[in-house]
C-alpha cells in the first residue's frame, strides 16, 4: 500500500507579499541561526495536515473537499513571532492580523470535511500563521529576539483566500517539495 504524505492549505501566491516575507527572510538568514527557511514556492498557510495516508484515501479527501462551501475572503499578514516562545523558539512564523477569524471557520470546515481521512487525530486548535523557518537549534536566538521585536505591527501585505489545495509532500534532504493534487476553489 503506497502512502502519500498530504495536507490541505492556502498558498501565498501574491509576488508581492512574497518578495516582502523573503526580505524577512535574508534578514533572519544574516543572523546567523540554525534555521531551514521556507522557499517562496512553499509558503503556505496549513489548514490541516494529514500525514502518511493511503492512496486509496486521496480521493475521498477530494470529495470531502469539494463538499467545502465557503465565500473567499482576505487576510493580513503582519508580525513575526515564534512557537512555542523565545526561550524555545522551533517556528519562525508570521501572523494574521486580519481575515484571522474567517481563516478559523476555514480551517475548521476543512477538517470536519477531512478529520476521518487523517492518519492522527488533530487536538490542537488551530492558531492561523504562515510558517517562514524551522529552527533547529538555540546558536544565536537573541539575535531572533531582536528581529521579533523590531517587526512587531509591520504589514506584510494582503492576500486573497480564493481557494484550498490539497497538497503531496515529499521529503527530500533538501527539504520538502510540493505539488498540488486537488484545488477546490472558493466562491
Amino acid at each position: 500500500m503506497s502512502l502519500v504524505r498530504s495536507f490541505i492549505a492556502v498558498d501565498i501566491d501574491d509576488l508581492d507579499v512574497a518578495r516582502r516575507i523573503e526580505d524577512v527572510q535574508r534578514e533572519v538568514a544574516r543572523l546567523g541561526l540554525d534555521i531551514k527557511l521556507v522557499e517562496r514556492e512553499n509558503l503556505h498557510l496549513t489548514l490541516r495536515f494529514l500525514g502518511e495516508i493511503p492512496q486509496s484515501r486521496i480521493n475521498d479527501v477530494v470529495k470531502a473537499l469539494v463538499g467545502v462551501k465557503m465565500n473567499k475572503f482576505q487576510i493580513k499578514l503582519s508580525d513575526v513571532g515564534v512557537f512555542p516562545d523565545m526561550s524555545r523558539p522551533r517556528v519562525l512564523w508570521i501572523g494574521v492580523s486580519q481575515g484571522a477569524e474567517q481563516l478559523v471557520r476555514l480551517a475548521y470546515v476543512v477538517r470536519d470535511a477531512v478529520d476521518k481521512f487523517a492518519e492522527h487525530e488533530e487536538d490542537r486548535e488551530f492558531t492561523p500563521h504562515l510558517t517562514i523557518g524551522r529552527i533547529k537549534s538555540g546558536r544565536n536566538v537573541e539575535k531572533l529576539r531582536e528581529l521579533v521585536t523590531r517587526y512587531r505591527g509591520v504589514e506584510f501585505g494582503v492576500v486573497t483566500v480564493d481557494k484550498i489545495k490539497l497538497k503531496k509532500s515529499v521529503l527530500t534532504p533538501r527539504g520538502p517539495i510540493y505539488s498540488d493534487l486537488f484545488v477546490q476553489p472558493l466562491t
